[in-house]
Protein backbone atom coordinates (compact mmCIF):
# COMPACT_ATOMS: atom_id res chain seq x y z
CA UNK A 1 0.00 0.00 0.00
CA UNK A 2 2.46 2.42 0.82
CA UNK A 3 4.60 1.88 -2.53
CA UNK A 4 1.56 2.38 -4.30
CA UNK A 5 0.91 6.13 -2.26
CA UNK A 6 4.30 6.60 -3.36
CA UNK A 7 4.13 5.62 -7.24
CA UNK A 8 1.09 7.97 -7.23
CA UNK A 9 2.68 10.71 -5.57
CA UNK A 10 5.55 10.47 -8.01
CA UNK A 11 3.20 10.06 -11.26
CA UNK A 12 1.45 13.38 -10.09
CA UNK A 13 4.11 15.10 -10.01
CA UNK A 14 5.71 13.75 -12.93
CA UNK A 15 2.58 14.71 -14.93
CA UNK A 16 2.59 18.49 -13.20
CA UNK A 17 6.37 18.89 -14.55
CA UNK A 18 5.50 17.62 -18.06
CA UNK A 19 2.32 20.40 -17.67
CA UNK A 20 4.53 22.87 -17.15
CA UNK A 21 6.96 22.56 -19.48
CA UNK A 22 3.97 21.94 -22.11
CA UNK A 23 3.09 25.15 -21.38
CA UNK A 24 6.55 26.98 -21.42
CA UNK A 25 7.34 25.08 -25.11
CA UNK A 26 3.76 26.51 -25.99
CA UNK A 27 4.43 30.09 -25.61
CA UNK A 28 4.38 32.20 -28.39
CA UNK A 29 7.60 33.43 -29.00
CA UNK A 30 9.50 35.72 -31.74
CA UNK A 31 10.95 33.87 -35.04
CA UNK A 32 14.42 34.27 -34.54
CA UNK A 33 16.54 35.12 -37.81
CA UNK A 34 19.65 32.66 -38.01
CA UNK A 35 22.78 33.28 -39.76
CA UNK A 36 24.99 30.32 -40.86
CA UNK A 37 28.61 31.01 -40.37
CA UNK A 38 31.50 28.91 -40.71
CA UNK A 39 34.83 30.13 -38.54
CA UNK A 40 36.48 31.60 -41.57
CA UNK A 41 33.50 33.78 -42.14
CA UNK A 42 32.90 34.04 -38.38
CA UNK A 43 36.70 35.56 -38.20
CA UNK A 44 35.94 37.93 -40.87
CA UNK A 45 33.07 39.03 -39.81
CA UNK A 46 34.87 39.74 -36.47
CA UNK A 47 37.89 41.41 -38.03
CA UNK A 48 35.90 43.65 -39.71
CA UNK A 49 33.07 45.33 -37.01
CA UNK A 50 34.99 44.70 -33.73
CA UNK A 51 34.57 48.56 -31.68
CA UNK A 52 37.40 46.99 -29.67
CA UNK A 53 39.77 46.59 -32.38
CA UNK A 54 39.16 49.57 -34.50
CA UNK A 55 39.88 51.89 -30.94
CA UNK A 56 43.17 49.88 -30.61
CA UNK A 57 43.48 50.79 -34.33
CA UNK A 58 42.99 54.61 -33.29
CA UNK A 59 45.51 54.54 -30.54
CA UNK A 60 48.42 53.10 -33.06
CA UNK A 61 47.59 56.02 -35.54
CA UNK A 62 47.69 58.40 -32.48
CA UNK A 63 51.38 57.05 -31.30
CA UNK A 64 52.39 57.79 -35.20
CA UNK A 65 50.96 61.41 -34.74
CA UNK A 66 53.10 62.10 -31.82
CA UNK A 67 56.64 60.61 -33.95
CA UNK A 68 55.33 63.39 -36.20
CA UNK A 69 55.71 65.74 -33.85
CA UNK A 70 58.55 64.81 -32.31
CA UNK A 71 60.79 65.41 -35.41
CA UNK A 72 58.93 69.14 -35.27
CA UNK A 73 61.47 71.68 -34.72
CA UNK A 74 60.70 74.44 -31.27
CA UNK A 75 59.01 77.74 -32.57
CA UNK A 76 61.25 80.87 -32.78
CA UNK A 77 60.29 83.60 -30.37
CA UNK A 78 59.58 86.68 -31.12
CA UNK A 79 59.86 90.17 -28.52
CA UNK A 80 59.40 93.54 -29.46
CA UNK A 81 59.46 96.89 -27.40
CA UNK A 82 58.09 99.97 -28.97
CA UNK A 83 57.29 103.29 -27.61
CA UNK A 84 54.07 104.14 -26.60
CA UNK A 85 53.96 107.86 -25.67
CA UNK A 86 55.87 110.95 -25.79
CA UNK A 87 55.41 114.40 -24.08
CA UNK A 88 55.28 116.67 -26.74
CA UNK A 89 55.66 114.14 -29.36
CA UNK A 90 52.19 111.80 -28.59
CA UNK A 91 51.42 108.62 -28.60
CA UNK A 92 53.51 105.92 -31.40
CA UNK A 93 55.68 108.35 -32.90
CA UNK A 94 58.53 106.44 -34.84
CA UNK A 95 60.97 106.85 -37.81
CA UNK A 96 63.63 110.22 -37.66
CA UNK A 97 63.05 113.88 -37.69
CA UNK A 98 65.13 117.13 -38.42
CA UNK A 99 65.97 119.30 -35.86
CA UNK A 100 66.86 122.35 -35.95
CA UNK A 101 70.59 122.60 -37.27
CA UNK A 102 69.30 120.05 -39.89
CA UNK A 103 70.82 117.03 -38.78
CA UNK A 104 68.77 113.61 -39.19
CA UNK A 105 67.69 112.08 -35.05
CA UNK A 106 65.81 108.94 -34.68
CA UNK A 107 62.28 109.51 -33.31
CA UNK A 108 60.70 106.91 -31.51
CA UNK A 109 62.12 103.46 -29.84
CA UNK A 110 61.77 100.35 -32.06
CA UNK A 111 63.26 96.67 -30.44
CA UNK A 112 63.25 94.10 -32.27
CA UNK A 113 64.29 90.35 -31.34
CA UNK A 114 63.66 86.66 -32.63
CA UNK A 115 65.12 84.02 -30.50
CA UNK A 116 65.07 79.94 -31.44
CA UNK A 117 65.99 77.41 -28.93
CA UNK A 118 68.61 75.09 -29.52
CA UNK A 119 68.71 71.51 -28.57
CA UNK A 120 71.99 70.10 -27.67
CA UNK A 121 73.45 65.99 -27.01
CA UNK A 122 70.56 64.64 -29.76
CA UNK A 123 67.95 65.28 -27.44
CA UNK A 124 65.72 65.66 -30.64
CA UNK A 125 66.73 62.52 -32.24
CA UNK A 126 66.13 60.78 -28.63
CA UNK A 127 62.65 61.56 -28.31
CA UNK A 128 62.12 60.67 -32.09
CA UNK A 129 63.00 57.11 -30.85
CA UNK A 130 60.91 57.31 -27.67
CA UNK A 131 57.89 58.08 -30.10
CA UNK A 132 59.45 54.99 -31.92
CA UNK A 133 59.36 52.92 -29.45
CA UNK A 134 55.63 54.11 -28.24
CA UNK A 135 54.68 53.11 -31.90
CA UNK A 136 55.85 49.83 -31.71
CA UNK A 137 54.21 49.21 -28.09
CA UNK A 138 51.05 50.30 -29.16
CA UNK A 139 51.34 47.63 -32.15
CA UNK A 140 52.15 44.93 -30.11
CA UNK A 141 49.14 46.12 -27.67
CA UNK A 142 47.06 45.87 -30.69
CA UNK A 143 48.05 42.29 -31.41
CA UNK A 144 47.53 41.40 -27.60
CA UNK A 145 43.94 42.85 -28.01
CA UNK A 146 43.13 40.94 -31.21
CA UNK A 147 44.58 37.62 -29.77
CA UNK A 148 42.58 37.82 -26.76
CA UNK A 149 39.58 38.32 -28.75
CA UNK A 150 40.35 35.58 -31.30
CA UNK A 151 40.46 33.05 -28.53
CA UNK A 152 37.22 34.06 -26.88
CA UNK A 153 35.88 34.06 -30.62
CA UNK A 154 37.54 30.41 -30.77
CA UNK A 155 36.10 29.78 -27.50
CA UNK A 156 32.23 31.10 -28.23
CA UNK A 157 32.25 29.82 -31.51
CA UNK A 158 32.69 26.20 -31.18
CA UNK A 159 31.75 25.91 -27.53
CA UNK A 160 27.97 27.05 -29.23
CA UNK A 161 29.11 24.25 -31.85
CA UNK A 162 29.22 21.65 -28.94
CA UNK A 163 26.20 22.89 -27.15
CA UNK A 164 23.74 22.74 -30.55
CA UNK A 165 24.95 19.64 -31.06
CA UNK A 166 23.97 18.34 -27.39
CA UNK A 167 20.77 19.87 -28.09
CA UNK A 168 20.44 17.81 -31.18
CA UNK A 169 21.01 14.58 -28.67
CA UNK A 170 18.47 15.81 -26.61
CA UNK A 171 15.67 16.41 -29.19
CA UNK A 172 16.55 13.03 -30.66
CA UNK A 173 16.76 11.19 -27.13
CA UNK A 174 12.98 13.03 -26.73
CA UNK A 175 11.92 11.94 -29.47
CA UNK A 176 12.41 8.44 -29.00
CA UNK A 177 10.88 8.50 -25.39
CA UNK A 178 8.09 9.88 -26.75
CA UNK A 179 6.90 7.04 -28.77
CA UNK A 180 8.42 5.02 -26.38
CA UNK A 181 5.91 6.76 -23.82
CA UNK A 182 3.25 6.58 -26.32
CA UNK A 183 3.51 3.38 -26.77
CA UNK A 184 3.89 2.38 -23.35
CA UNK A 185 0.20 3.99 -22.63
CA UNK A 186 -1.61 1.63 -24.68
CA UNK A 187 0.37 -0.96 -22.98
CA UNK A 188 -0.35 0.37 -19.11
CA UNK A 189 -4.14 0.84 -20.36
CA UNK A 190 -4.02 -3.10 -21.65
CA UNK A 191 -2.17 -4.01 -18.11
CA UNK A 192 0.82 -5.72 -19.75
CA UNK A 193 3.19 -3.60 -18.00
CA UNK A 194 3.03 -2.39 -14.21
CA UNK A 195 2.73 1.49 -13.55
CA UNK A 196 6.30 1.83 -12.01
CA UNK A 197 7.40 1.16 -15.71
CA UNK A 198 5.71 3.76 -17.23
CA UNK A 199 6.65 6.53 -14.20
CA UNK A 200 9.92 5.47 -14.38
CA UNK A 201 9.94 6.33 -18.27
CA UNK A 202 8.02 9.35 -17.61
CA UNK A 203 10.87 10.05 -14.76
CA UNK A 204 13.42 10.08 -17.82
CA UNK A 205 11.51 12.25 -19.80
CA UNK A 206 11.47 15.14 -17.20
CA UNK A 207 15.28 14.25 -16.45
CA UNK A 208 15.95 14.95 -20.14
CA UNK A 209 14.30 18.24 -20.52
CA UNK A 210 15.89 19.69 -17.30
CA UNK A 211 19.13 18.70 -19.02
CA UNK A 212 17.81 20.28 -22.02
CA UNK A 213 16.73 23.85 -20.47
CA UNK A 214 20.29 23.73 -18.54
CA UNK A 215 21.66 23.47 -22.26
CA UNK A 216 19.78 26.55 -23.80
CA UNK A 217 20.51 28.63 -20.99
CA UNK A 218 24.83 28.19 -21.24
CA UNK A 219 23.82 28.02 -25.37
CA UNK A 220 22.08 31.55 -24.84
CA UNK A 221 24.63 32.95 -22.60
CA UNK A 222 27.76 32.22 -25.11
CA UNK A 223 25.69 33.29 -28.09
CA UNK A 224 24.84 36.86 -26.41
CA UNK A 225 28.86 36.96 -26.56
CA UNK A 226 29.44 35.95 -29.80
CA UNK A 227 26.62 38.47 -31.25
CA UNK A 228 28.69 41.29 -29.11
CA UNK A 229 31.99 40.31 -30.79
CA UNK A 230 30.25 40.05 -34.46
CA UNK A 231 28.37 43.13 -33.54
CA UNK A 232 25.20 41.63 -34.45
CA UNK A 233 21.84 42.85 -32.60
CA UNK A 234 18.26 42.01 -32.92
CA UNK A 235 16.46 38.78 -32.71
CA UNK A 236 18.80 37.05 -34.45
CA UNK A 237 20.74 33.70 -34.15
CA UNK A 238 24.25 33.00 -35.11
CA UNK A 239 24.30 29.38 -36.01
CA UNK A 240 28.42 28.06 -36.20
CA UNK A 241 29.05 25.48 -38.95
CA UNK A 242 31.41 23.15 -37.79
CA UNK A 243 32.23 19.54 -37.59
CA UNK A 244 31.64 16.87 -34.36
CA UNK A 245 34.99 15.83 -34.84
CA UNK A 246 38.01 17.80 -34.97
CA UNK A 247 41.97 16.32 -35.35
CA UNK A 248 45.54 17.87 -35.01
CA UNK A 249 48.87 16.43 -35.44
CA UNK A 250 52.00 18.18 -33.77
CA UNK A 251 54.39 15.02 -34.50
CA UNK A 252 56.67 17.83 -36.79
CA UNK A 253 56.65 20.39 -34.36
CA UNK A 254 59.26 20.63 -31.79
CA UNK A 255 59.66 22.24 -28.38
CA UNK A 256 62.27 24.27 -29.43
CA UNK A 257 61.01 25.43 -32.19
CA UNK A 258 57.32 26.46 -30.60
CA UNK A 259 59.45 28.42 -27.76
CA UNK A 260 61.70 30.04 -30.53
CA UNK A 261 58.36 31.54 -32.18
CA UNK A 262 56.60 32.35 -29.23
CA UNK A 263 59.98 34.85 -28.52
CA UNK A 264 59.00 36.75 -31.91
CA UNK A 265 55.41 36.66 -31.73
CA UNK A 266 54.15 36.30 -28.47
CA UNK A 267 52.49 39.49 -27.76
CA UNK A 268 53.40 39.78 -23.69
CA UNK A 269 56.60 39.07 -24.09
CA UNK A 270 57.09 41.29 -26.86
CA UNK A 271 55.64 44.13 -24.90
CA UNK A 272 57.74 44.05 -22.05
CA UNK A 273 61.04 43.83 -24.24
CA UNK A 274 59.43 46.97 -25.80
CA UNK A 275 59.32 48.16 -22.00
CA UNK A 276 62.76 47.74 -21.64
CA UNK A 277 63.48 48.94 -24.73
CA UNK A 278 61.61 52.38 -23.94
CA UNK A 279 63.26 52.52 -20.57
CA UNK A 280 67.13 52.39 -21.99
CA UNK A 281 66.04 55.05 -24.72
CA UNK A 282 64.66 57.23 -21.77
CA UNK A 283 67.81 56.70 -19.83
CA UNK A 284 69.97 58.30 -23.06
CA UNK A 285 67.51 61.06 -23.09
CA UNK A 286 68.17 61.73 -19.53
CA UNK A 287 71.30 61.42 -19.91
CA UNK A 288 70.73 64.43 -22.74
CA UNK A 289 68.58 66.66 -20.95
CA UNK A 290 71.67 67.03 -18.17
CA UNK A 291 73.16 69.08 -20.99
CA UNK A 292 72.11 72.41 -21.15
CA UNK A 293 70.43 73.86 -24.34
CA UNK A 294 71.17 77.43 -25.58
CA UNK A 295 69.50 80.31 -27.18
CA UNK A 296 70.02 82.11 -30.54
CA UNK A 297 68.85 85.53 -30.34
CA UNK A 298 69.32 88.22 -33.70
CA UNK A 299 67.75 92.06 -32.04
CA UNK A 300 67.65 94.83 -33.81
CA UNK A 301 67.53 98.73 -31.71
CA UNK A 302 66.65 102.03 -32.41
CA UNK A 303 67.42 105.03 -29.99
CA UNK A 304 68.04 102.82 -27.26
CA UNK A 305 71.71 101.96 -27.56
CA UNK A 306 75.32 103.85 -28.24
CA UNK A 307 74.22 103.37 -31.97
CA UNK A 308 71.30 104.84 -33.50
CA UNK A 309 70.36 101.63 -35.22
CA UNK A 310 71.59 98.59 -33.52
CA UNK A 311 72.43 95.49 -35.07
CA UNK A 312 72.97 92.76 -32.09
CA UNK A 313 73.85 89.21 -31.27
CA UNK A 314 71.94 87.21 -28.19
CA UNK A 315 73.28 83.85 -26.54
CA UNK A 316 71.47 82.61 -23.57
CA UNK A 317 73.16 79.33 -22.09
CA UNK A 318 71.32 77.71 -18.46
CA UNK A 319 74.47 77.56 -16.28
CA UNK A 320 74.40 73.40 -14.85
CA UNK A 321 75.11 74.32 -11.23
CA UNK A 322 72.86 72.85 -9.13
CA UNK A 323 70.30 70.42 -11.58
CA UNK A 324 72.06 68.82 -13.75
CA UNK A 325 69.00 65.87 -14.01
CA UNK A 326 70.43 63.33 -11.23
CA UNK A 327 67.39 62.37 -9.66
CA UNK A 328 66.11 61.64 -13.46
CA UNK A 329 68.98 59.61 -14.29
CA UNK A 330 68.77 57.82 -11.13
CA UNK A 331 64.64 56.99 -11.42
CA UNK A 332 65.32 55.54 -14.82
CA UNK A 333 68.49 53.54 -13.97
CA UNK A 334 65.83 51.68 -11.56
CA UNK A 335 63.71 51.78 -13.73
CA UNK A 336 65.86 49.97 -16.26
CA UNK A 337 66.61 47.17 -13.45
CA UNK A 338 62.81 46.60 -13.28
CA UNK A 339 62.06 46.00 -16.56
CA UNK A 340 64.97 43.90 -16.85
CA UNK A 341 63.86 41.80 -14.23
CA UNK A 342 60.30 41.60 -15.75
CA UNK A 343 62.04 40.54 -18.81
CA UNK A 344 63.78 37.81 -17.17
CA UNK A 345 60.14 36.77 -15.65
CA UNK A 346 58.12 36.84 -18.83
CA UNK A 347 60.88 34.95 -20.49
CA UNK A 348 60.60 31.98 -17.33
CA UNK A 349 56.71 32.54 -18.37
CA UNK A 350 56.77 32.04 -21.79
CA UNK A 351 58.77 28.78 -21.88
CA UNK A 352 56.29 27.83 -18.87
CA UNK A 353 53.18 28.50 -20.70
CA UNK A 354 54.17 26.88 -23.94
CA UNK A 355 54.85 23.68 -22.29
CA UNK A 356 51.77 23.44 -20.62
CA UNK A 357 49.90 24.32 -23.60
CA UNK A 358 51.75 21.78 -25.49
CA UNK A 359 51.54 19.33 -23.06
CA UNK A 360 47.69 19.72 -22.74
CA UNK A 361 47.25 19.50 -26.78
CA UNK A 362 49.42 16.12 -26.86
CA UNK A 363 47.41 14.50 -24.11
CA UNK A 364 44.11 15.40 -25.61
CA UNK A 365 45.40 14.03 -28.93
CA UNK A 366 45.84 11.41 -26.96
CA UNK A 367 42.27 10.98 -26.29
CA UNK A 368 41.08 11.30 -29.96
CA UNK A 369 42.33 8.53 -31.41
CA UNK A 370 40.78 6.12 -34.27
CA UNK A 371 40.18 3.50 -31.17
CA UNK A 372 38.11 6.10 -29.45
CA UNK A 373 36.10 6.82 -32.37
CA UNK A 374 35.11 3.64 -33.33
CA UNK A 375 34.13 2.92 -29.60
CA UNK A 376 31.62 5.94 -30.22
CA UNK A 377 30.01 4.62 -33.23
CA UNK A 378 29.74 1.33 -31.86
CA UNK A 379 27.93 2.51 -29.20
CA UNK A 380 25.86 4.62 -31.27
CA UNK A 381 24.64 1.93 -32.87
CA UNK A 382 23.72 -0.25 -29.97
CA UNK A 383 21.58 2.71 -28.84
CA UNK A 384 19.88 2.71 -31.78
CA UNK A 385 18.54 -0.74 -30.95
CA UNK A 386 18.13 -0.06 -27.31
CA UNK A 387 14.42 0.96 -27.51
CA UNK A 388 13.59 -2.05 -29.83
CA UNK A 389 15.06 -4.19 -27.42
CA UNK A 390 13.14 -3.29 -24.53
CA UNK A 391 9.80 -3.12 -26.34
CA UNK A 392 10.66 -6.54 -27.65
CA UNK A 393 11.44 -7.66 -23.31
CA UNK A 394 14.98 -8.38 -24.54
CA UNK A 395 16.13 -6.40 -21.88
CA UNK A 396 15.01 -5.14 -18.01
CA UNK A 397 13.88 -1.65 -17.58
CA UNK A 398 16.88 -1.28 -15.54
CA UNK A 399 19.34 -2.46 -18.44
CA UNK A 400 17.27 0.46 -20.60
CA UNK A 401 17.97 2.80 -18.52
CA UNK A 402 21.19 2.06 -17.78
CA UNK A 403 21.91 1.88 -21.74
CA UNK A 404 19.77 4.92 -22.31
CA UNK A 405 21.93 7.17 -20.04
CA UNK A 406 25.08 5.84 -20.54
CA UNK A 407 24.67 6.77 -24.15
CA UNK A 408 23.75 10.82 -23.29
CA UNK A 409 26.95 10.25 -21.07
CA UNK A 410 29.06 9.23 -23.75
CA UNK A 411 27.90 10.82 -26.78
CA UNK A 412 28.10 14.32 -24.61
CA UNK A 413 31.71 13.49 -24.30
CA UNK A 414 32.54 12.55 -27.48
CA UNK A 415 31.22 16.94 -27.93
CA UNK A 416 33.29 17.72 -25.11
CA UNK A 417 36.61 16.03 -26.31
CA UNK A 418 35.99 17.66 -29.90
CA UNK A 419 35.64 21.29 -28.22
CA UNK A 420 38.50 20.56 -25.68
CA UNK A 421 40.99 19.71 -28.83
CA UNK A 422 39.96 22.98 -30.56
CA UNK A 423 40.84 24.61 -27.15
CA UNK A 424 43.81 23.42 -26.47
CA UNK A 425 45.07 23.87 -30.02
CA UNK A 426 44.19 27.15 -29.50
CA UNK A 427 45.78 27.75 -26.08
CA UNK A 428 48.69 26.63 -27.79
CA UNK A 429 48.37 29.02 -31.08
CA UNK A 430 47.55 31.80 -28.81
CA UNK A 431 50.74 31.37 -26.28
CA UNK A 432 52.84 31.21 -29.30
CA UNK A 433 51.02 33.68 -31.22
CA UNK A 434 50.43 32.48 -34.35
CA UNK A 435 48.22 29.62 -36.02
CA UNK A 436 51.36 27.09 -35.62
CA UNK A 437 48.87 24.59 -35.34
CA UNK A 438 46.37 23.91 -37.84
Amino acid sequence: MLLKKVAYGLYATCCICLLHTNVIAQTELPVADTISLNFTEAQKMFLDKNLSLLAEHYNIQSSKALVEQARKWDNPSLNTDQNVYRKGDGFFKHGVSTDGSGNVTPQGEIFVQVSQLIKTAGKRGKQINLANTNVNLADWQFKSVMRNLRATLVKDFYTIAQLQSTAQLYSQNMERLGKLQTGMEAQLKAGNIARKEYLRIQALIVSLQQDMLENQKNLSDNEAELKTMLQVTGNTFIKPVADDSESADISDVAMGRLIDTARLYNTDYQQELYQLQYQKQNLSLQKALAYPDFTVAPEFDQSANYAPNYFGLTLSLPLPVWDRNQGNIKSVKYLIKKEEAEAQMASQKLQNDVLNAYQKLLFTIKLTTAGSMLFYNDYYKLQQNIIQAYNDRQISLLEFLDYFGDYKDVRQKQLQQTLNLRLAKEELNDVVGIDIIK
